[in-house]
């Protein structure tokens, strides 16, 4: 982020104001530094949105003119420590309040999902449909898979899909989220499943990247394409 931001900075003060207006029929230069700063700032928007812009070019100005600044080194890194403080706090509160929604509108969904004509539901909350019996072996905790899989949340965003990628996933039963370990060990080779998988068999209260949510209920259809052997002791 801070490559990124010094990028910003340098691309804002190329510029020569706010007020400035470019069009495509100014010279060169002019559109090329619009175009940077433009970029960098909507790349940024997120990290800047809650900076006062005027007094961040009045500083940029000020600090490459040579000029002195009007903070000492010891209060910009008092007040840069406590805004970093309030943006983690105020994270923290988005994140739990991210997190309950999801928990609730996840229990919903299952709730009601539940009781849809061919799903089963474990003891540990875990919903499955068959959507395509298997007649082989059905691997064990320690058993290594390959399977064609594709995974979305309840609103149909797709997050990953080995089937887009045309290329099977291959891994130890064990070593995957909870949801996957109990399910996959239900299917036989040449099964195809429909996984419902609670939060907290999946990936919990933090969620994985910037797609999957704290609290998320998971969909995932898995295929069963073999299980491998176990090797000879």
């Amino acid at each position: 982020m801070k490559t990124s931001i010094t990028l910003l900075c340098l691309c804002i003060f190329s510029t020569t104001g706010f007020t400035k207006t470019v069009t495509n029929t100014s010279s060169q230069k002019e559109q090329v530094g619009y175009s940077f700063g433009y970029l960098m700032g909507r790349s940024n928007a997120e990290s800047i949105k809650d900076l006062d812009l005027d007094a961040f070019m009045l500083g940029l100005k000020t600090a490459s003119e040579g000029g002195k600044s009007a903070l000492t080194d010891e209060e910009m890194a008092r007040v840069l420590t406590l805004h970093k403080k309030q943006s983690e706090a105020k994270q923290l509160i988005e994140l739990k309040q991210k997190a309950e929604a999801n928990a609730k509108i996840g229990a919903e969904f299952l709730a009601a999902n539940a009781k849809k004509e061919g799903i089963q539901v474990t003891k540990s909350g875990l919903q499955y449909q068959i959507l395509k019996p298997g007649t082989g072996k059905s691997p064990k905790a320690n058993s290594t898979v390959k399977v064609n899989y594709e995974g979305r949340l309840i609103d149909g965003t797709v997050f990953d899909s080995s089937i887009a990628r045309n290329q099977p996933a291959e891994f130890q039963v064990s070593q995957v989220i909870q949801g996957w370990t109990e399910g996959l060990q239900l299917m036989k080779e040449g099964a195809k499943y429909r996984f419902f998988i609670p939060a907290q068999l999946g990936y919990g209260q933090i969620g994985s990247g910037d797609v999957i949510e704290p609290n998320s209920t998971l969909i995932f259809d898995v295929e069963l394409l073999e299980v491998s052997p176990q090797p000879s002791k």
